[in-house]
């Protein structure tokens, strides 16, 4: 289920990024100091990425995976437009790469569609991503543990509910409700989307969030 939900979202993001003008391209994404262009160029990065080429980016960033990555989808993002970006990324959901065909197609749908809500909720548009594709992200982020995104921990003893999606999670005693998107958005580190959710677990969630 989680490869066709993958392929589906990812054709659907396409049309999407498609739309996007240059200037809309260049202006910053939620994701902390990169452009729309350079979240765009991390995501064809994530399908085509040889691991040896991370490694090695990583060792000269001082074993630093965050450093690592951000300057290689600087540096491609710098290489190629944002329209040769994504037909590149168009090719590449039929015929991953490196990394793209070994890691996890649950966590790559998270990181797609959180990517995806980083570049449309600065743009102050509203996401077309399906229900069941956000509900499905949110179910990974509380459940796999993932070591570049620790959203299972901020989660931890709060009830999350997504009234838009019919999803929940948790059998807290204070509660954090909004819409999946901006849930999902929030457990992944993007505080901006604090203030779109309500309920007494909101300032410990923020707490969370905004930790160092």
């Amino acid at each position: 289920m989680s490869r066709d939900m993958l392929r589906t979202n990812d054709i659907r993001f396409v049309d999407v990024a498609r739309s996007l003008t240059d200037a809309e391209w260049a202006q910053p994404s939620l994701c902390a100091e990169w452009s729309n262009h350079e979240v765009l160029a991390h995501l064809v990065l994530g399908y085509r990425m040889p691991p040896r080429e991370l490694t090695v980016g990583m060792i000269s960033h001082r074993g630093s995976f965050d450093r690592a990555n951000a300057a290689a989808a600087a540096d491609l993002a710098r290489r190629h437009s944002p329209a040769d970006l994504v037909n590149h990324y168009a090719a590449l959901i039929h015929r991953p790469r490196g990394i793209g065909r070994v890691f996890p197609r649950r966590l790559l749908l998270g990181d797609h569609v959180i990517h995806e809500l980083d570049i449309i909720f600065a743009l102050g548009r509203h996401p077309g991503i399906g229900r069941e594709t956000l509900a499905a992200v949110l179910d990974t982020q509380v459940r796999i543990p993932n070591p570049f995104v620790p959203a299972a921990a901020r989660a931890r003893g709060l009830k999350l509910q997504a009234g838009d999606a019919d999803w929940s999670h948790g059998e807290g005693v204070r509660t954090v409700s909004g819409t999946a998107a901006h849930l999902a958005s929030v457990l992944a580190g993007r505080p901006w989307a604090l203030h779109h959710l309500s309920g007494d677990g909101v300032e410990l969630l923020r707490a969370r969030v905004c930790a160092p």
